[in-house]
């Protein structure tokens, strides 16, 4: 596409206008959103050039970027919040933004899928894009853009309805990865999906420059290449870089695996009380405690703030998945547990002094596959913060689980061939 076609095609606002004015279809013009490998930061975002201030009433966010590109944006509820997707945009510096501090509740920005990134604004309330455009300049021989979005308060029952419109198709979630359906043969190699948690515009928790997210694909990535050395194995990992993958994409992963166990791998940080080492968590409708409680319930809340709607989901089918799981499934986690919890205290590596706890986490709800949420430290410890950064303490708890899963395998083997 020429520079002026490009331009004219990101100057369209695809937003919901009160006014219910129809929005163009660009397809013909530009084309579905193209998925490329990674993101390679084709626009660099200025944040001294930017601010998301109040004006008479108004919400006005004003992006500088360093040259035009597909953008849209839209309202979701539950929490109320802006999101923004723009292709290919590199959101460094965001954090000193100049911006209001009375409607603005939370604010942040990403990888959202391959090529394309996403900004979400949580707001105090109802609100709705009242006007937003992009417009075009040079600076020398390089050409710059200026995105302007305009938000005014809404009525409820206005923003429901805004909230309400269908997605467009061609902006949908990012689809399930490509994983071959693995046929799963009675004597053949264990099958290990690895989640290392959050990414791309959900980084998880944050401490000294350090990130959960990058933390978890690291040890992922090592657990991996370990276990791919023994034929015993074959491990697929939900996602190979820093992109963001949906909680309910992470289950398709697993399934389409054919995998014989889930292992969601996390380091967060708890503001309830001290927390350091190890804990295995496994799904339950009642939590452990305060904390399991409130670890789940931001596992759910990283997904809302990147952009996914859950408020359809159904909840009469979440207890009929977790009675399956409890029913069918919940005897072979926990004799996962107990391997893994033995082999982990038999390294002499540090577990939580509740090793084993249960909470509500919707990435364990595959009533089928036995699925176990592995919190290796807490990033709010220094001294789980030192071990996670440390290669040599990573390789012992990996082949610390290693071991585990084997100890599980031959006895779930065992017992399986009991029964038949």
């Amino acid at each position: 596409m020429g520079v002026s076609r490009l331009a004219r095609a990101v100057v369209i606002a695809l937003a919901v206008m009160l006014s219910g004015a129809s929005v163009p279809d660009l397809r013909a013009e530009t084309g579905p959103p193209p998925v490329a490998p990674a993101l390679s930061a084709l626009a660099r975002f200025d944040p001294a050039k930017s601010s998301l201030l109040q004006e008479t009433g108004d919400l006005v966010l004003d992006l500088s970027i360093s040259q035009p590109v597909p953008w849209r944006v839209r309202m979701l509820d539950n929490p109320p919040r802006m999101i923004l997707d723009m292709r290919e945009v590199d959101w460094a510096g965001l954090e000193r933004m100049p911006q209001a501090a009375e409607p603005v509740r939370a604010m942040r920005a990403g990888i959202f899928r391959p090529g394309w990134s996403r900004l979400v604004i949580e707001l105090d309330g109802p609100w709705q894009v009242l006007r937003a455009g992009m417009e075009t300049g040079r600076a020398g021989a390089a050409e710059t853009a200026r995105l302007t979005i305009r938000l005014s308060p809404s009525s409820a029952a206005n923003f429901a309805k805004i909230t309400a419109l269908p997605e467009p198709q061609e902006w949908s979630l990012p689809a399930p990865a490509d994983v071959a359906v693995i046929a799963r043969r009675a004597g053949g190699p264990i099958i290990v999906v690895l989640d290392p948690g959050h990414g791309g515009i959900d980084p998880g928790a944050e401490r000294d420059g350090h990130k959960e997210a990058d933390l978890m694909l690291t040890f992922a990535r090592e657990f991996k290449e370990l276990l791919a050395r023994d034929e015993r194995f074959k491990v697929v990992l939900t996602r190979e870089e820093d992109i963001f993958v949906p909680l309910e994409t992470r289950i398709s992963v697993a399934r389409a695996a054919g995998a014989d166990l889930f292992l969601s791998l996390h380091a967060d940080a708890l503001a309830e009380g001290e927390a350091h080492g190890a804990t295995l968590y496994t799904l339950s409708g009642a939590a452990s405690d305060a904390a399991a409680e409130a670890l789940a319930e931001r596992h759910e809340r990283d997904d809302l703030l990147a952009g996914i709607d859950l408020s359809a989901q159904d909840d009469l089918v979440a207890t009929v998945l977790i009675d399956m799981a409890r029913t069918e499934t919940k005897p072979r986690i926990d004799r996962l547990v107990s391997a893994l919890e033995a082999s982990i205290k038999g390294a002499d590596l540090r577990m939580h002094r509740k090793p084993h706890q249960e909470g509500g986490f919707s990435v364990l709800k595959s009533p089928d596959i036995p699925s176990v949420l592995v919190e290796l430290g807490f990033l709010s410890s220094a001294r789980d913060l030192k071990r996670l950064t440390d290669p040599e303490w990573r390789a012992r708890m990996a082949a610390a689980m290693r071991d585990g899963i084997l100890v599980w395998a031959k006895e779930d083997a065992a017992l399986r061939a009991a029964r038949d």
